[in-house]
């Protein structure tokens, strides 16, 4: 134990040594246009600022390379100088092994921001610091469109490294299933493209945090088909929790079915006392892509159960985001200072039993005097799912295409030692827990871009172990001493 705090120590001040006096011989390999933030200044603050206070990286400079080639050079410094590194972008990065990070370099991608279509129009090179909601307006004025995330202001490229769900997912697959080639720095500094004739790509699309930083992607992009969508907002009391979620089943999830491919499903639960001043809210969405109005089919039901407000709304599909109250200007968007952990997992269908056990306790977690949580939010997904399902499931690293929905509580709470930390462990881990049981399934499914950080490689991952062999050998072959290991780590 002495010998490792030792090396500890020894590695800390290493760091520091670093920053009093190399660099700036960094900075001259670095293009003009790179910038180096050192601790104390504005900037430096600005991008260390996390979106999530729980188990947070720490870095003592951040780089903010202006190519691809700085990219290459600071990695190659770092392992001149035995320093950890951390690619970020955007925000909604939340995992506890995000955490191990305690010193190095931030490598902020927010500058390699470009967006170029290919003259056939078929495809788009895109930059690793590009936000999704930069590329759906930039493809939407010259008519294209291809998937990215859902919430404005994540970055396009990391969900997908994640695999990635979408609103045109049911179109067209998952982000990641878009991508054709990506520009690639590996753990020794090197930068490779890596496309399909590469043994990596299987890897990068899924567990891709494992194996480098991507500097560019070129992806599959569409022409726009259905601009036009709408959405009926129905907002229920809790007492029809098992009768809103047993219909939703009946609707659309019976006998291994997925929802339309022109329909989305979501649903938020949260404590409104504005509206309910006793127990948290059902707010479920209906959104229908190339229509004016939801269609009365799918709606007339869910209006049947008696909700307390309904809303409907039209417009095009950029306006998804800030219907779903997901957009720039959201409160998930916003640096608060909260820490905002989830529990993710995916199902194939709702158990009503077990979501009136789960509501149950949210409900307690929510309203009771002086709970953390009473700002907390349960997340249900339910996406389209046919172009998902049309790639083969051993296609990729992404293991879930057979599950239709994916469900999460986000436990927002004001950090406050380690206490409410665990706290909040327990209560999002009893929920999951409860909807793992009532699924049926033999092992958690979760989807690693939601992660809380306790699960296993196998539940983000995939539980075959041909998929635990396929991945433990390329990471042994690309990243053998586990520099890429603060994200999910496969081992």
């Amino acid at each position: 134990m002495h010998h490792l705090q030792l090396k500890f120590a020894a590695l800390l001040a290493s760091a520091a040594a670093v920053s009093c006096q190399n660099y700036a011989q960094l900075a001259r390999k670095l293009s003009s246009t790179a910038h180096i933030y050192q601790p104390g200044s504005d900037a430096f603050n600005a991008a260390v600022l996390r979106w999530s206070n729980f188990s947070t990286p720490v870095a003592n400079v951040v780089v903010v390379p202006g190519t691809e080639n700085d990219v290459v050079e600071t990695v190659k410094f770092a392992n001149v100088h035995s320093l950890p590194f951390l690619a970020t972008n955007g925000v909604h990065g939340s995992i506890s092994t995000l955490g191990k990070m305690t010193h190095g370099i931030e490598i902020h991608m927010s500058q390699l921001s470009s967006i170029a279509v290919a003259q056939n129009g078929l495809t788009a090179t895109i930059g690793g610091g590009v936000l999704s909601k930069n590329l759906t307006d930039a493809l939407w004025a010259v008519g294209k469109q291809t998937v990215t995330g859902t919430c404005e202001c994540v970055g396009y490229m990391g969900p997908g490294l994640g695999g990635g769900h979408g609103w045109l997912q049911g179109r067209y697959g998952l982000i990641s299933d878009q991508y054709v080639s990506m520009n690639v720095v590996l753990a020794n500094g090197s930068l490779i493209t890596v496309d399909q004739r590469s043994e990596l790509f299987w890897a990068m699309k899924g567990a891709g945090h494992n194996f480098g930083i991507v500097t560019s992607i070129t992806s599959k992009i569409y022409d726009i088909q259905h601009p036009n969508y709408a959405m009926e907002t129905l907002i229920f009391s809790g007492d029809k929790v098992e009768a809103v979620y047993a219909l939703a089943n009946q609707q659309w999830l019976t006998d291994g079915a997925s929802m339309p491919v022109d329909l989305i499903n979501w649903s938020y639960w949260y404590f409104d006392p504005t509206t309910d001043a006793e127990k948290p809210v059902i707010a479920f969405y209906i959104i229908q892509e190339g229509v004016q109005t939801v269609d009365a089919a799918h709606t007339n039901p869910f209006l049947q159960l008696g909700p307390i407000t309904t809303q409907a709304v039209s417009g095009t599909y950029r306006d998804l985001a800030g219907w779903t109250g997901i957009s720039l200007s959201s409160t998930p968007c916003q640096k608060t200072g909260n820490a905002n952990p989830r529990f993710p997992i995916y199902l194939k269908s709702y158990n009503s039993t077990a979501q009136r056990e789960v509501y149950d306790i949210f409900c307690t977690a929510t309203t009771a005097p002086s709970s953390p949580f009473s700002n907390a939010l349960f997340m249900f997904e339910g996406y389209s799912q046919q172009g998902v399902k049309a790639i083969g499931q051993d296609a990729t690293a992404f293991a879930y295409r057979a599950d239709n929905l994916l469900v999460a509580p986000l436990l927002t709470y004001t950090p406050n030692g380690t206490l409410v930390d665990a706290i909040a462990s327990k209560l999002g881990n009893t929920m999951r827990n409860i909807l793992f049981l009532g699924s049926g399934e033999s092992s958690l499914n979760t989807y690693v871009n939601y992660a809380y950080g306790d699960e296993t490689p196998v539940a983000w991952y995939g539980s075959d172990s041909w998929r635990q062999d396929r991945l433990c050998a390329l990471k042994e072959d690309f990243d053998p001493r586990g520099q890429f290991s603060f994200y999910a780590p496969i081992v």
